[in-house]
């Protein structure tokens, strides 16, 4: 019996798989402004400083427990640890672990996470193939600006529908980007998108687990896998993307061709990037710099009787967990962000470990945080009100949190979120010379004397 769907199929969509892997495959390289080349270098720096500040998670030592039974080949490093692993569970484990303190980079647009899925794959084959540090920027760059370009098609219905869209185009991103470390034609970079197309990986419901940062590292192995097959001659629909029964028009209902196609090869997605300067869910951001400014106009802990917090309702959606149980789960609580800023004038990883979010005082103070919904009030922006237990009232609105493309990240801020992060696992100088070797990445002859710094002795 013939079933009576509600799909309005689009079926005069422009070629956008042709017309990205055409892009991908023949671009020049550094065909785009300094500007543009600098911002591929701190994606880079800030991926790597992540993936090496969370070596030793738990979520790490899980992921290595499960890949080490199928007794991989060492091909590729483990930032951060001494493990070698075959180049596709390396692209695993250190998409991973660079998603794992929700620390990376957002494309804010689209609140993709780029880097995570493209620079795990690049990284993994260009280390396996002994690529150049400028081979592998062409790549990030040209990865991310598929990816992004595809969230822009899709974002918001598809990230409404519950896909993590990270990992939903970041197969995507990552098989172009391998595509164009293997220096495939343009035809079998299609066909390493339609490979990459049949494997989105990654739901919302997985937020504050340990399945969230699985997403990139999924999405990074899927597309190195894509790009490999296709290298071998492994084929796929030519139309895989577009198609009425492709992946766009399956996963997402809003499909804006013109976000592929627009600019394409003049305006890069690379450039939108930002880079975050708390552990947390990007929307809790403008409520923490709030709590952080309230500290620093002498608002304590013990002076509060409460604090009236005005957001947009997807703050809440996405960060309203009340009574967050661990560390994961207290970076989905925009209540703990507020309690972490206002204690400690920061929300790195320590104020997002276990041991923090159960703390006595801490618990005590989230639940003096009353949120409200204020749909007047910019999805990036936060109203935040410290009410005193002598009466007074300190109000703060934050507009544009810090690492927001208006108020971004400086280099400097950056080197120091990094030094943060690696330098427990590393010590204080290997860390300055691996963060020497990121800044200098276009330039290296072979990027595993770069991986070679992320080791630890």
């Amino acid at each position: 019996m013939a079933r009576n769907t509600q799909v309005a199929a689009d079926h005069n969509a422009p070629p956008i798989t042709q017309i990205l892997a055409q892009f991908v495959a023949t671009h020049p390289s550094r065909g785009w402004s300094d500007a543009v080349d600098h911002e591929a270098h701190r994606t880079f720096l800030n991926w790597v400083g992540c993936a090496v500040g969370a070596a030793k998670h738990e979520a790490a030592a899980a992921a290595l427990g499960a890949v080490r039974m199928l007794e991989p080949a060492p091909q590729a490093t483990v930032l951060g640890r001494k493990d070698r692993l075959d180049m596709a569970s390396a692209a695993l484990v250190n998409g991973i672990t660079s998603h794992t303190f929700d620390y990376d980079d957002t494309h804010l647009k689209t609140i993709i996470h780029p880097a995570g899925p493209v620079a795990s794959a690049v990284l993994a084959l260009a280390e396996t193939q002994g690529a150049s540090g400028r081979d592998v920027i062409d790549a990030l760059v040209l990865g991310i600006d598929v990816s992004c370009r595809v969230g822009n098609m899709m974002y918001p219905e598809h990230y409404d529908r519950g896909w993590h869209i990270t990992g939903s185009t970041g197969m995507l991103g990552a098989a172009a980007a391998c595509a164009r470390l293997l220096k495939l034609d343009a035809q079998k970079t299609q066909m390493a998108l339609g490979i990459a197309a049949s494997q989105p990986v990654g739901m919302r419901e997985q937020f504050g687990t340990m399945t969230k940062p699985f997403h990139p590292g999924g999405a990074a192995r899927a597309g190195l896998m894509s790009a490999l097959m296709a290298s071998h001659g492994y084929t796929a629909s030519p139309k895989a993307l577009e198609a009425p029964r492709g992946y766009a028009q399956t996963v997402s209902t809003k499909n804006d061709w013109t976000q592929i196609t627009g600019e394409l090869g003049q305006r890069f997605e690379i450039s939108f990037n930002s880079y975050k300067p708390f552990a947390c869910g990007i929307v809790i951001h403008p409520s923490i710099d709030a709590c952080v400014q309230l500290r620093e106009q002498g608002v304590r802990p013990e002076q509060v009787e409460r604090i009236e917090l005005k957001v947009h309702s997807l703050v809440l959606e996405l960060t309203g967990k009340k009574e967050p149980g661990d560390g994961l789960q207290a970076k989905f609580s925009v209540y703990h962000g507020c309690a972490a800023g206002l204690s400690f004038g920061r929300a790195g990883e320590d104020e997002f470990s276990d041991k923090v979010v159960n703390r006595p005082d801490m618990v005590a103070l989230r639940r003096k945080v009353v949120a409200t919904v204020d749909n007047s009030i910019d999805e990036a922006s936060a109203d935040v009100t410290a009410v005193l237990t002598d009466g007074r009232r300190v109000h703060v609105f934050v507009e544009h949190a810090i690492g927001s493309l208006e108020n971004p990240m400086t280099d400097t801020l950056l080197e120091g979120k990094f030094h943060g992060l690696s330098d427990p696992i590393l010590g204080v100088a290997p860390t300055a010379r691996l963060l020497g070797a990121c800044w200098k990445l276009g330039d290296a002859a072979d990027v595993r004397a770069l991986v070679g710094l992320a080791v630890p002795a």
